[in-house]
């Protein structure tokens, strides 16, 4: 990671004066569309806590329709959501599977050690995909000196396997693989939709492998707020009540469900679009001197790009970018992170580019000079 964090930008940039700027830090920068507002202002409304708020439940069983499970919970975010379910899964003391570059692991503050006391066994996967023969032989055993292992999740797609899809036959084995170890099965679908469209598989297919499914919202879909916890009667109803412990009831919610309900109606088609775009990113990338792709693929909307240690650091790269113009993220200290959606059209990334292009070419002149 950069020294400074993900959110370290130039001020410039964090000032947002240009009216030009090309913003592909994350696809969770997109505003609500003038119609999806609409639908807010619009929304039925009642108190979700006590007991039901209206537009809050039409997102909670269209979502569980769409993803083939008995029930859904809405929540402000997908770090809630994958959280509350590691927690409804797993007694304190007890362990999960994880892929070592996964966001549950490392980019949500190790909450499930500090809030439900449990413990995490990381697998380096390969771009963040893994497979069936890395996992056997993982499940601990149930002696007095072990930790007893009792569920797997996987992320699908991966964020720092730069938006890689998990191969379905890869999440079988390895689901059907829990199943006969006795582990349930979480799957954090934050950018679920964006496998769907770049795969035809539809969502309830894949979630039809795991005990409860996470998706979000406010990230390809382009709604503001929030994101949805799938999984059965039971154990929906057991995450209400984790819900409300974590501090996550929302009364009036119906007002950023609305937003969240017209996105999954109107915008999961356009993530095609997304995925194209990343692309023609991702040839200006390997067009381009002293930076390269660290994978062979680029499958969704998530391109990152490694930076030669020779002509300067991720940071250097993203702030010259920003002079172009074309806001990007510092993933690490020599990689940058682009990011496509719905807010950034076909014209604004053919600038960017022409922009990646043309700062690695004076790049490789400085450092020849």
């Amino acid at each position: 990671m950069d020294s400074r964090g993900l959110h370290a930008f130039p001020a410039f940039l964090l000032s947002k004066n240009s009216p030009f700027m090309i913003d592909l830090r994350s696809d969770t920068v997109t505003r609500p569309t003038a119609a999806m507002r609409q639908a807010m202002a619009d929304a039925e409304v009642g108190d979700d806590v006590i007991d039901v708020d209206p537009t809050v439940q039409r997102l909670e069983q269209r979502t569980a329709e769409l993803l083939g499970k008995e029930a859904a919970i809405y929540m402000p975010s997908g770090s809630m959501t994958n959280q509350i379910a590691i927690r409804v899964h797993c007694g304190r003391g007890e362990e999960f599977l994880c892929e070592a570059d996964c966001h549950v692991y490392n980019y949500e503050q190790g909450a499930f050690a500090s809030l439900s006391g449990l413990v995490s066994r990381t697998i380096q996967g390969d771009s963040g995909v893994l497979r069936l023969d890395q996992v056997r032989g993982m499940v601990r055993p149930d002696n007095d000196h072990s930790v007893r292992t009792r569920m797997i999740t996987l992320e699908n797609t991966h964020n720092r396997g730069g938006g890689r899809v998990q191969p379905f036959e890869n999440v079988k084995g390895i689901c059907d693989w829990a199943k006969q170890e006795g582990l349930t099965r979480h799957l954090d679908g934050a950018r679920l939709w964006n496998a769907v469209a770049a795969t035809g598989i539809d969502e309830a297919t894949w979630a039809a492998e795991f005990d409860s499914v996470s998706v979000c919202f406010s990230k390809g879909l382009g709604a503001p707020v929030g994101s949805a916890l799938v999984g059965s009667h039971a154990f929906v109803q057991e995450a209400r009540r984790a819900r409300k412990l974590f501090g996550g009831g929302m009364r009036q919610a119906g007002i950023i469900a609305a937003g969240a309900l017209y996105a999954i109606e109107h915008h999961r088609g356009c993530l095609v679009d997304d995925h194209t775009h990343a692309q023609l990113l991702a040839e200006a990338v390997r067009d381009s001197p002293g930076i390269d792709l660290p994978t062979p693929t680029v499958d969704t909307n998530i391109v990152i790009a490694s930076v030669d240690p020779a002509w300067g650091t991720a940071a250097e790269f993203r702030d010259q970018l920003a002079a172009a113009d074309v806001s990007v993220m510092a993933f690490g200290p020599q990689a940058v992170r682009f990011v496509t959606h719905r807010d950034v059209d076909r014209a604004q990334i053919d600038r960017a580019c022409l922009a990646i292009r043309t700062v690695a070419q004076k790049n490789r002149t400085s450092v020849a000079t």
